[in-house]
């Protein structure tokens, strides 16, 4: 056993060995710190080739609806809640579709998205947004989207979707965008699927610190 396997299996005895309180707030200290989102892909249930997007100040690209969990907000929730607020769409979190892969890390800028998929109709869907925190809703063909946000190209494409589609690893078991939007009309893939968070939560969601089962 060398020296520096030694000085580990030393340091990890006296982390153990400490009161829970306070491994806690170590953990804390040394672990990295990400704010956790829900993003929302919604699509047309009677156009399934087409999905909602929001235009956001400052306006120069469109984007998904989404927004930061609150404290020990489910993640399905969280994007049901973003969904209603930012386009008035109402949309149970049990009808919410985990994305695959489910979470999107941005280490950069230290944020965690949770990926969801939503289908409803647009005909008899309205669309309402508040004119301040989003500026307009619209359903795009994704054979034609429009000016897209950065973060939003850049997620689209893990899923197959949009311009950069294929220039990232295929995440979808099918390595295409129809995996997650099928063209017969069908529900999306993993509806009734129990939500993530349920098994095991996100950072965020209450989920313990390292140490806590020690």
């Amino acid at each position: 056993m060398n020296i520096q396997r030694q000085i580990r299996g030393l340091a990890y005895q006296a982390f153990y060995g400490l009161p829970l309180p306070i491994r806690r707030q170590i953990a804390r200290l040394v672990s990295p710190k990400y704010l956790v989102g829900a993003v929302t892909v919604v699509r047309d249930s009677e156009s399934p080739d087409r999905i909602l997007l929001l235009r956001q100040p400052p306006g120069r690209g469109w984007g998904l609806p989404a927004g930061l969990l609150k404290a020990r907000e489910l993640p399905a929730v969280g994007a049901a809640r973003e969904l209603f607020e930012e386009a008035g769409v109402r949309v149970e979190p049990s009808h919410l579709t985990a994305g695959n892969p489910n979470a999107i890390v941005h280490p950069n800028g230290g944020v965690v998205d949770t990926v969801f998929f939503a289908s409803v109709p647009a005909s008899s869907t309205p669309l309402v947004v508040d004119g301040g925190e989003v500026l307009e809703a619209q359903w795009f063909a994704i054979t034609d989207l429009p000016k897209l946000t950065w973060p939003t190209e850049r997620l689209l494409g893990i899923y197959g979707i949009g311009p950069r589609s294929g220039e990232l690893p295929p995440s979808l078991p099918s390595g295409t965008y129809q995996a997650a939007f099928p063209d017969d009309g069908a529900p999306l893939p993993g509806n009734g699927a129990p939500l993530p968070g349920d098994a095991a939560p996100l950072p965020g969601d209450g989920a313990p610190l390292p140490g806590d089962a020690q």
